[in-house]
């Protein structure tokens, strides 16, 4: 039996899983490029009188799938002071989404006759909430 030595390789060298660093660092010519194109073409297609609700389901589907507004998000986050910030307050839309479906799962579930089901779990979602509040508060004194 013949044994197969491998080569002992660094941690840190290459094929360890730095590449997607790598990578990363080298798409923002990419994104800055998608980006530029995607404004082109919501300014081409406000020019030419297009329907504002195909150019924002356009720019949408094309920001979601090329992850451009992850990228544009963590650009703004990278201002000093009041980058951070901006990025908090367009984080909060995420609870008033909650919020909001919670609302839609009420209205339908009262319609069907499941008041107290209704109350008990609006109960949790506000202390849900709250205790998200109170936690970032908390946070920031930290």
């Amino acid at each position: 039996m013949i044994k197969r030595l491998r080569a002992r390789r660094h941690p840190a060298a290459a094929g360890t899983g730095t590449e997607t660093l790598l990578s990363g660092q080298r798409a923002w010519p990419n994104m800055l490029l998608l980006a530029m194109a995607l404004a082109a073409l919501i300014a081409t297609g406000i020019y030419l009188d297009w329907d504002a609700r195909v150019l924002a389901g356009m720019a949408v589907l094309v920001g979601l799938v090329s992850g451009l507004f992850v990228w544009l998000v963590g650009l703004i986050g990278l201002v000093p002071l009041i980058g951070p910030i901006i990025v908090k307050v367009l984080s909060f839309g995420f609870i008033w989404l909650l919020n909001a479906m919670g609302y839609l799962v009420s209205y339908v579930a009262i319609r069907r006759g499941y008041s107290r089901d209704v109350l008990t779990y609006r109960g949790l979602t506000m202390a849900l909430l709250i205790g998200i509040v109170i936690g970032y508060i908390v946070a920031q004194f930290i």
